[in-house]
């Protein structure tokens, strides 16, 4: 079957809608012209693609906190969409009960843009999500994961791990960075996305530096841990993007039809709660 025809969750995307949601005065980078996603037009993008379902990711870009964007989407979409906020630190167990109800279903921790120090103090809130049953989502790159060992062996929170960690492709696999995440697979409780491999990779698509990795990774974690994200709309590439080249490149990563549909629809709809039909 062509993976176009296939059923799919998108489990790693933006919508941006400045002008119904204006940006924080203090956000660092953002969004405009042809960046700016809203959720209607990212529905059009899915329909085109027939992508059923997306777990919506709070930006740190433009919105940073304020994920009343995010939140109106799922809102205005219903089943069709869930969602990862980005919260501060002491963000009350109350603020998260709300949004989980209202279609949440984990919190963003961007180390890779913020650093380490940035999770200096997010025991507490690592806790909470775990009481919840909520992801910590996690975007680091190069070693970063290292230094979040301690953290993570000290509390039960699932994990969400963004765009194959993004490894340095000239490292190779034995890297810190990337061997931590694999040993991550032992504790049955950590979600690889198989994304973002133009944000790591050194070459143009179909990023085969990035290939190796992404490979290791549905070979360590498996399909029903690996879940496919397309990071629409593109923040910042310095090339064209498009979002039917990513679904092409992910069936000749997993060409096995049964493994595919199982990290592009099984294993999704079940992590983040979404029903079978729309």
């Amino acid at each position: 079957m062509n993976i176009f025809d296939e059923e799919k969750i998108d489990c790693h995307n933006h919508v941006f809608d400045p002008a119904r949601f204006p940006y924080r005065a203090d956000t660092a980078y953002r969004p405009s012209m042809q960046e700016i996603g809203t959720a209607a037009q990212f529905a059009r993008v899915m329909d085109a693609c027939g992508v059923q379902h997306a777990l919506l990711v709070g930006p740190t870009s433009g919105y940073r906190t304020d994920n009343r964007c995010m939140l109106d989407a799922i809102a205005q979409h219903g089943d069709r969409f869930r969602g990862i906020a980005v919260v501060d630190h002491d963000v009350s167990r109350q603020a998260l009960q709300e949004m989980k109800a209202a279609g949440v279903v984990g919190v963003a921790f961007n180390p890779a843009m913020e650093g380490v120090e940035a999770m200096k103090h997010a025991e507490p809130l690592f806790g909470m999500l775990a009481d919840l049953d909520m992801f910590a989502q996690i975007q680091v790159t190069g070693d970063q994961l290292v230094a979040l060992e301690p953290l993570i062996a000290r509390t039960a929170t699932r994990l969400l791990i963004d765009h194959c960690g993004r490894p340095e492709p000239a490292a190779g696999i034995n890297q810190p960075g990337f061997q931590s995440l694999l040993c991550l697979a032992d504790t049955d409780r950590t979600v690889v996305k198989i994304s973002g491999l133009q944000k790591f990779s050194q070459l143009d698509y179909p990023y085969e530096d990035a290939q190796f990795f992404a490979r290791q990774l549905l070979r360590t974690f498996g399909p029903d841990r690996c879940v496919w994200g397309s990071d629409w709309p593109f923040l910042r590439s310095p090339v064209r993007m498009d979002y039917a080249p990513l679904l092409t490149l992910l069936q000749r990563l997993i060409p096995d039809a049964d493994a595919r549909r199982r990290v592009l629809w099984t294993t999704p709809r079940s992590l983040f709660g979404f029903q079978p039909d729309l």
